[in-house]
């Protein structure tokens, strides 16, 4: 009796334990789901989680105002988010990139293309191809969305390590009222610096035409800087958000209270 009195005991304590190794298990489990569905899926680790908080605009020395845009008035990025109209997507089945004119065209007739206005714009040490005065050849900087120190030389295996990348992707604009623009002004949106920003090229593919409840800067100082950029191209075109999108940047926006709108780039 003693010794089967024993055993009992001794499978009540494993019993015990395991179902104490079980339920902490499923709150570390429940945790990490919370976490990965709440931030963890926009984070990484390393070094590339810090580095620019801003990324520039207009550099009037060689590029030219864009005439036509809604202006952007100076103002809370937060309160300009509220005027913006909140629609779910329209369909993307009639979306083709020549709706928004030539890549890359001069539209600012300041007598280079915009890809090159871009580089130069946010590369430093930037050199030019032989006779030209616009095509970059090379150059390096601190780029903004992973915020690593990124060089950039003009070639066929290696222009691709920095891109153009439109803040507002123009897939994604279609559905939230680039359509309905004249196609000048989807043209300029194309083109316009405020929309544009040089950015690592394999996170710029990752991101691929999502906003900003799908993709976010893995530099977290550069969020806020980010979803103010996309409120105000959103602003300048008249496009809207859908809900998740307005959710999302909200949440960046609550920890950057004071950002304002982007609005120097004319």
């Amino acid at each position: 009796m003693s010794t089967t009195w024993s055993a009992y005991r001794r499978a009540r304590r494993r019993s015990r334990q395991a179902w104490t190794i079980l339920v902490l298990a499923a709150v570390t489990i429940a945790g990490g789901l919370t976490w990965f569905f709440t931030t963890g899926q926009f984070e990484i680790s390393g070094p590339g989680t810090s580095g620019p908080s801003e990324a520039p605009v207009f550099d009037a020395a060689w590029m030219k105002p864009l005439p036509g845009a809604f202006p952007v008035r100076p103002q809370k990025a937060a309160d300009a988010l509220e005027l913006l109209e909140v629609k779910g997507r329209s369909s993307n089945n009639d979306y083709d990139r020549t709706a928004f004119g030539q890549a890359w065209a001069d539209v600012d007739h300041n007598g280079c293309d915009t890809r090159n206005d871009i580089l130069r714009r946010d590369l430093a040490a930037v050199e030019f191809t032989t006779g030209s005065g616009c095509r970059v050849a090379a150059g390096h900087f601190q780029e903004p969305y992973t915020g690593a120190d990124v060089a950039f030389r003009r070639g066929q295996d290696t222009s691709a390590a920095v891109q153009i990348d439109h803040v507002v992707a123009l897939a994604d604009a279609w559905q939230k009222g680039a359509k309905e623009l004249p196609a000048q002004q989807r043209q300029m949106l194309a083109n316009d610096p405020l929309n544009l920003i040089a950015a690592d090229g394999p996170q710029n593919v990752k991101k691929g035409a999502g906003d900003a409840a799908t993709w976010l800067p893995p530099n977290k100082n550069f969020r806020c800087h980010y979803v103010a950029r996309q409120v105000s191209v959103k602003t300048a075109y008249k496009l809207w958000v859908t809900q998740a999108e307005k959710d999302a940047m909200k949440r960046v926006l609550a920890t950057c209270p004071d950002q304002k709108t982007i609005y120097n780039a004319r």
